[in-house]
């Protein structure tokens, strides 16, 4: 008889899993990188990608088979319900049978900029009330000058604060080429010196061209792998380069074993640290007292810092 594969696991119902996929630069196959966890997480829960970059350096727009409401449906003011944020949310483009959504901002590309907040509470916050439970976030800052900028100034920055969330395992993408490992290394001496949780921390290096990794490379991923929990290679792929995600089904059979690689990375640091199954997620804060709830359930009061 022939052999099925088995089922995957799933993330136990009032689980949350968060994924905050950062990098020092851009270039570093952070979306790319985003999106491979995305759809090999969606098999375990309930998936959402939050997009926190900016609308027209984002390339999430144009990746979604659905754009949804978007974020600039969310009222800034208001409470808000669960069915409201996840009709916020568009579709993201699945390889297989398993959906899962993205929260973007897909509007024309000549309208007005939609002030987003920096805060990762915030952002938690909202996928909090959507009720998803593995939560991919593709951050906009760089890790490596956050960190040091936050350190010489004695206060907690964008990059320990996402690390800081509940059952985060944060992803830290660079390029598979010297000077992507430069700085990929510059970021992680960084965070160690910050006390940054570098044992939950998966290193992806993602690849920029067909043949054999550079020497300094190889180097490189051999120094920092004890120093993290997980370093997974993520594989150049030319459908990626030519047409981005736009159909993930075409997509080759190794990238897609990259994206089920570091999910199985991010699962296993995840139920180390915290254990198994997850214990339940946090439930987001009620709103300030005074604010008007107008009849309507309770919302975060971070979420209401994400204005239209």
């Amino acid at each position: 008889m022939p052999k099925t594969a088995p089922e995957p696991v799933r993330l136990a119902p009032h689980a949350r899993l968060l994924a905050p996929v950062m990098a020092s630069s851009g270039g570093s196959g952070r979306s790319v990188v985003a999106a491979l966890m995305a759809d090999a997480l969606a098999s375990h829960g309930t998936t959402v990608v939050l997009d926190t970059l900016p609308r027209l350096s984002s390339p999430w727009s144009g990746w979604t088979t659905s754009p949804g409401a978007g974020l600039a449906s969310i009222p800034p003011d208001q409470p808000v319900y669960a069915g409201h944020v996840r009709a916020a949310a568009g579709s993201g483009p699945a390889s297989g049978t398993w959906s899962w959504q993205v929260m973007t901002d897909h509007r024309r590309w000549d309208t007005a900029p939609l002030p987003l907040p920096d805060a990762p509470e915030a952002w938690y916050q909202l996928a909090a009330i959507g009720g998803w439970q593995a939560v991919v976030v593709d951050t906009g800052h760089h890790a490596a000058h956050d960190i040091v900028s936050s350190r010489h100034a004695g206060q907690a920055g964008i990059s320990a604060r996402w690390c800081s969330l509940p059952y985060a395992v944060p992803v830290l993408c660079a390029p598979a080429t010297s000077d992507g490992v430069a700085a990929l290394q510059t970021a992680v001496m960084a965070a160690e010196a910050d006390g940054m949780p570098l044992q939950r921390t998966i290193v992806a290096l993602v690849g920029v061209g067909e043949g054999r990794w550079p020497a300094p490379v190889k180097a490189a991923a051999t120094m920092l792998d004890p120093k993290v929990g997980a370093l997974i290679q993520v594989p150049y792929d030319p459908w990626i380069r030519a047409h981005g995600l736009r159909d993930a089904a075409r997509l080759k059979p190794r990238t897609r074993t990259a994206g089920r690689d570091l999910v199985r990375a991010a699962l296993s640091l995840a139920h180390t640290t915290w254990g198994e199954p997850l214990p339940p997620a946090a439930v987001p804060a009620p709103l300030l007292e005074g604010t008007p709830s107008r009849g309507r359930p309770a919302q975060s009061a971070a979420v209401a810092a994400i204005p239209r």
